[in-house]
């Protein structure tokens, strides 16, 4: 199993590319944590700590195909540094700020989330021209997805360490100016420097005019809305249990399973079409969210979030190379931020529904939108199984090690055998 990860990072640049993205996404991996735990240590209700992490969640769904569509464009230097470093501000005039002010406050949110800058999607535009061939790319998917949940496992845990040693404010402070140290490890290495877009076809729709990916997008808000709605349920189940460090292990929990999941999908490589194999793990991703909604004790509720988590980032992962297949031409980054923005409107609405369900159901009423978020996502798989059953145009050829740097392109039609 660890066999192929040890063959992408000894891959010149892969391993300081996935170490900066995962830092440089920190701040936006625990933003809905770090928003909710500073309203509540401020004194707000969870309403209105939903609808702040809802604000943020649905501004880095503005900001995310707008800021991708710019990297195809312009290049990755000279938007996602700037972007950086203008999220991490609005953190900090949040912190520093508070509820003096509540839309001083929502201007905070809003700022840091448009601005969030598109990491995610442009280390899988230079995935292809570090690593060559498709099935190493493909593994890279799969390693690039075992490592987020390993920042979502370490994420939350460094999140309530910061408070328990200082305050919420501090913790996102910290959090967001790490993350501009790990944007500008990525925008200083050579491949985000040389790294160039393939030509793509002017229309004003870009990735969207792609019927395939916008099914893949539609399944994924809901898997985002699942998420999201945890993140919420999580402090309400704490709070139950009257240790705010249980929500740290649930997270973490929730994480670690994604974390075990992702690295034995990974490890192997699998036949025939990746929507069919997405319909199944997201089937099996829903099944895996329900019983959330028992809320037991805090022991069995820390297992039933690390198997909630198994398939999560297998599901991520097959996303990827679905993204892959039915993204436009001179698209790649923009694809992939569209895959981040449905997450950040499904997220966003998810702790804006669970925020209201806790205080009129209770705790089980929110984690109840989480089983219903994966159920949802499943249903649009199934319905739309013939727009993802045919392929749109790949893009360009995958390069290998010994390419010309400067050409280097996006993933797109390969040398072999498609995934």
């Amino acid at each position: 199993m660890a066999a192929g990860y040890l063959d992408i990072l000894r891959a010149r640049h892969a391993a300081r590319l996935l170490t900066g993205t995962l830092v440089g996404r920190l701040p936006n991996g625990t933003a809905h944590i770090a928003i909710v735990l500073f309203t509540r240590a401020e004194g707000g209700s969870y309403t209105l700590a939903g609808a702040l992490a809802a604000v943020y969640g649905l501004a880095t769904a503005v900001g995310q195909p707008l800021l991708g569509r710019a990297v195809d464009l312009y290049g990755q230097p000279r938007v996602q540094l700037p972007a950086a470093v203008l999220s991490a501000l609005g953190m900090a005039l949040l912190a520093v700020a508070g509820f003096g002010s509540l839309p001083v406050a929502y201007a905070a949110v809003v700022v840091a989330g448009v601005f969030t800058p598109p990491l995610e999607g442009g280390l899988r535009a230079l995935w292809p021209s570090v690593l060559g061939s498709e099935d190493r790319v493909h593994r890279a998917y799969a390693m690039d997805a075992v490592a987020q949940e390993v920042m979502f496992t370490i994420g939350p845990l460094l999140v309530t360490l910061l408070v328990s040693l200082w305050s919420p404010a501090a913790a996102l402070l910290v959090i967001n100016a790490i993350g501009v140290l790990g944007a500008l490890s990525v925008v200083l290495s050579e491949p985000s420097r040389t790294w160039r877009s393939a030509p793509r076809e002017a229309h004003w729709l870009g990735a969207l005019r792609s019927r395939g990916l916008l099914a893949l997008l539609g399944s994924f808000f809901f898997v985002g809305m699942a998420l999201g709605s945890i993140t919420v349920a999580g402090v309400a189940y704490a709070d139950d249990h009257g240790r705010e460090s249980v929500y740290g292990w649930l997270m973490a929990a929730l994480g670690l399973g994604a974390l075990i999941g992702g690295a034995v999908y990974g490890a192997r490589q699998w036949s025939g079409p990746p929507e069919r194999r997405l319909r199944v793990i997201v089937a099996l991703l829903a099944l895996g969210y329900l019983p959330l909604m028992l809320t037991p004790g805090v022991v069995a509720m820390t297992v039933l979030a690390a198997v909630a988590g198994v398939f999560l980032a297998p599901a991520i992962a097959c996303s990827f190379i679905v993204v892959d297949r039915h993204a436009p031409r001179g698209t790649v980054t923009e694809a992939f931020s569209w895959l981040v923005t449905t997450f950040g409107v499904g997220a966003a609405a998810g702790t804006a529904v669970a925020g209201p369900a806790v205080e009129l159901g209770g705790t089980a009423w929110s984690f109840a939108v989480a089983g219903a978020g994966g159920v949802a996502a499943l249903i649009v798989l199934l319905s739309t199984g013939r727009v993802l059953a045919v392929p749109g145009h790949r893009a360009v050829a995958v390069r290998g090690p010994g390419d010309d740097r400067d050409d280097a392109v996006e993933p797109g039609v390969s040398q072999g055998r498609q995934a």
